[in-house]
């Protein structure tokens, strides 16, 4: 961990003295506090890691985390109460001048409580520095990460089998969020989608009621978590024989990624990939079709740094990036299409993690 913290630090052009990166409650965990720790298990609600240059790495713990924390084998302090913890957190920063915060990961409450506690320190953002370090993944993320792909890949090529008439969308959410844990995955990556029919266009969705029927599209979106690490892939099926203008659409999709796949290599940056495969698409029968962005940063988080092949994306590709890339053709009423695979940017090309088909399976 001592090198990941010295390459945070390594992003600033004037440094902190200090980055405090601070957990609220369980809806504001920091996943920076888990980069930095290496911690895999555990909530470390209230708890914090304070990082230095050299690479030292305190961490304030609860009673309740202490004996997780031993895992990470760094300088654990524990406290009992809010006092306890602040009279830690002082004494760490002690001499110090400017801290860093993670702006994006704290809370308002939380950054008036820091800023009493320590009150006559100034704070800077550390987010971009934060960000940055994370969008190059080293050697044990990268196993975490295709660890969790080929998990997803598993359940991926056991859906045709699940599928049958009449079965509900939650169902079949089920049974891949079963799956993903059955095959070792600590649980799925995100809310799983299973959507049936026209609710299919809808690429948000996730799963309801709707019961499945002959002609269906049938898109799966899902991902495993393994070791905090994250996957994210889709596929779209359908259900009985495909109409012409389904199959269009499917071939339309395919294509696109395609493009995409064959322009993605470091230098390159996330909107000219992006506006390509845009084009691409509003060059064919479904104009206007394409309603997000082509694929974003994957890794701790679902969407993983700032990375991304998006619109608005200057940041070029290099290697050890993990991305997405899911372009896909929406139409209201009908039904969509999504085809996303997790990559890897090597050093002159990219290598396709996900391993599951991409051609039109008609179930």
């Amino acid at each position: 961990m001592k090198i990941r913290i010295k390459k945070i630090f390594e992003n600033f052009k004037e440094k902190p003295d200090a980055i405090i990166i601070k957990n609220t409650s369980e809806n504001l965990i920091d996943s920076n506090f888990f980069y930095v720790t290496g911690l895999e298990k555990g909530l470390f609600e209230g708890c914090a890691a304070i990082l230095f240059p050299d690479g030292k790495l305190d961490i304030i713990v609860s009673r309740l985390e202490s004996e997780t924390a031993k895992r990470a084998n760094e300088n654990i302090k524990i406290f009992e109460n809010h006092e306890e913890f602040n009279i830690h957190l002082k004494n760490c920063v002690q001499g110090c001048g400017a801290i860093g915060l993670n702006f994006n990961g704290l809370s308002y409450r939380d950054y008036q409580d820091l800023s009493t506690v320590l009150s006559g320190y100034s704070f800077v953002d550390v987010y971009d520095a934060l960000s940055k370090t994370r969008m190059f993944k080293d050697e044990l993320e990268l196993s975490f990460i295709k660890k969790a792909v080929d998990i997803s890949d598993k359940v991926m090529n056991k859906i045709p089998e699940i599928i049958k008439d009449g079965m509900f969308e939650y169902e079949l959410a089920a049974e891949i969020n079963y799956l993903i844990k059955k095959l070792g995955a600590d649980k799925p990556a995100f809310d799983t989608i299973s959507s049936f029919g026209k609710n299919s266009a809808e690429p948000h969705y996730t799963n309801g009621e709707t019961k499945l029927k002959k002609g269906d599209f049938v898109l799966c979106d899902f991902g495993a978590c393994f070791k905090r690490y994250n996957s994210d892939i889709t596929r779209t099926f359908v259900f009985g024989c495909a109409s012409n203008k389904q199959k269009k659409m499917f071939e339309t999709v395919l294509n696109a990624q395609k493009k995409a796949f064959e322009m993605m290599k470091p230098g390159i940056t996330g909107k000219q990939i992006h506006n390509a495969v845009d084009e691409f698409i509003n060059k064919s029968d479904f104009k206007g079709c394409f309603i997000h962005s082509t694929g974003h940063s994957l890794g701790l988080g679902v969407h993983d740094g700032s990375a991304g092949l998006s619109p608005i994306s200057d940041v070029k590709l290099e290697k050890n990036m993990v991305l997405t890339v899911e372009p896909g053709v929406y139409i209201p009423g009908f039904g969509g299409v999504r085809i996303e695979d997790d990559i890897l940017v090597t050093s002159d090309g990219i290598e396709i993690l996900s391993k599951t088909p991409r051609h039109l399976i008609e179930i």
